[in-house]
């Protein structure tokens, strides 16, 4: 296999099922744009540099079909499904009607020892950020929003919002992290958390609407 076709996937333990660890970790490559649009992927292929089977690696990829992110190609593999800048723009309008307002609820200083159990969290956003690790970048990121989502207490809001991120691409990452401004965005997520502690619901709304419109820069640098 040619250097330039080699993902940067890692490889897969016994925590989970193998099927699980496969289709998280693809789901991560899929959003920061590891894995590109119209490229086709063989579950072969895959399962190498996973160091397992091809088998879990084709279950993986039939649940990220099923997910509308890939694609079957017959006797070849999978193809990366590909969003336009109109869906990129319509998955960012959902995000900001759906987070927006149910975030900024949430501020309230009593509640401060819940978003203060989230900080470690946040933390783990920046420290590979700092790295240019981007798939533990997108892993943390991710795990931030749905434990804050999930203190609303509306376990259906926050499955839909997990399904609009895992059909989200950060395409832009990479330069970020090349310009060194990765460890800003991450940082967001603190200054977040502070406004949350303060009770300052239009400080919260700001903050999350502008993180959100930061992403969907992102989401722009193909």
């Amino acid at each position: 296999m040619a250097a330039e076709d080699r993902l940067d996937l890692p490889m897969v333990g016994e925590r989970q099922s193998l099927r699980e660890q496969v289709a998280h970790a693809l789901r991560a490559a899929l959003i920061t744009g590891e894995m590109r649009p119209g490229v086709v992927y063989s579950a072969p292929v895959l399962a190498a540099q996973f160091g397992v089977s091809a088998t879990p690696v084709r279950e993986a990829m039939l649940d990220l079909a099923k997910e509308g992110l890939v694609e079957a190609v017959r006797n070849k593999g999978f193809r990366v499904t590909e969003l336009s800048d109109r869906d990129l723009d319509e998955l960012t309008q959902i995000r900001e009607l759906i987070e927006v307002p149910t975030v900024s609820r949430l501020a309230d200083s009593a509640r401060a020892e819940e978003f203060e159990r989230l900080r470690p969290v946040a933390q783990e956003i920046v420290s590979p950020a700092d790295r240019a690790d981007l798939l533990a970048y997108v892993d943390a990121d991710l795990r931030f929003h749905l434990e804050l989502l999930a203190l609303s207490g509306n376990v259906h809001l926050v499955e839909v919002v997990r399904d609009l991120r895992n059909r989200a691409r950060l395409y832009g990452l990479s330069q970020l992290a090349e310009r060194g401004s990765l460890t800003d965005s991450a940082r967001e997520h603190l200054a977040l958390l502070d406004a949350l502690k303060s009770g300052d619901a239009a400080a919260v709304a700001h903050l999350m609407a502008e993180h959100i419109g930061h992403v969907r820069g992102i989401w722009a640098e193909h």
